[in-house]
């Protein structure tokens, strides 16, 4: 589901019926050269690639170079990853007054207070 130019109200209320239904969410807006999107993907697996890490040879080599680990652009490997979304609910209704809530405030974008 996408949402889009809708209340506030509207887009928790939409948001809570597919979080239950497990039906992925999309809402955004845009306010002149500011905007903002929220996307609740409930609990979304996916598959991530990685390079491996090939180990150096003990002995081969001497000097700082040697424990240092060397990436092997050629061999890779696919991991399995889980992320759980929350709410917009629960995102909108985060307490800034306690401890986590003032270092939060640091790493949250200026933009993310259009919504509220």
């Amino acid at each position: 589901v996408c949402l889009t130019c809708c209340s506030r109200d509207v887009m928790v209320r939409i948001d809570q019926l597919c979080h239950k239904n497990s039906i992925k969410f999309f809402t955004g807006d845009v306010f002149g050269y500011h905007g903002y999107m929220f996307a609740d993907l409930g609990e979304h697996e996916f598959v991530e690639e990685k390079t491996k890490v090939a180990k150096a040879n003990p002995g081969v080599e001497d000097g700082p170079d040697t424990k240092k680990a060397k990436l092997d652009p050629s061999e890779t490997t696919m991991v399995k990853k889980r992320v759980v979304f929350c709410p917009l609910k629960e995102a909108l209704a985060v307490e800034w007054s306690g401890e986590k809530g003032q270092a939060a405030l640091r790493r949250t974008a200026p933009d993310y207070f259009l919504l509220q």
